[in-house]
């Protein structure tokens, strides 16, 4: 999948396009979420996720995002970063809707995401809060 602004960034879903040292440094430097996070580590999540490369009108690398899923009844978007450069021009609102609109045909029953500081840019392409969530649990090292 492919989808281009007018501008000429575009979102593509093929993984091969993907730059992972420049994902990791921005993943393991400057997402607060990912700080450390070994190479090894972003390597494997690529291979089990579904990848959004976001690119520049001229092809470079500017953002990335992923979503872990079945593709029947679930997806966790994650990892969603746009590079300091490119932010201020609503890529990241842009990326999310065009994740949303590859999502759409599979009809899942729930696309989940946490954030810490940007409710606004998923509530515009349709992310709401929880309804109940005491229902959530957690399990892991980081609770």
């Amino acid at each position: 999948m492919i989808v281009r602004r007018e501008d000429g960034y575009e979102v593509a879903t093929d993984s091969d396009r993907l730059d992972i040292d420049l994902v990791h440094h921005w993943l393991s430097t400057d997402a607060f979420w990912a700080l450390g996070r070994s190479r090894e580590t972003v390597e494997q999540s690529i291979r089990a996720s579904l990848n959004f490369g976001l690119y520049d009108a001229h092809g470079t690398q500017a953002g990335y995002a992923r979503v872990v899923t079945d593709l029947a009844t679930f997806a966790w978007l994650c990892d969603v970063y746009v590079e300091p450069t490119h932010r201020g021009n609503g890529l990241g609102t842009w990326l999310a809707a065009a994740i949303r609109d590859h999502l759409a045909p599979y009809k899942l029953k729930r696309v989940l995401l946490s954030t810490l500081d940007a409710h606004e840019v998923y509530a515009k392409v349709g992310f709401v809060p929880f309804p109940d969530p005491e229902k959530l649990m957690i399990m892991g090292p980081e609770q």
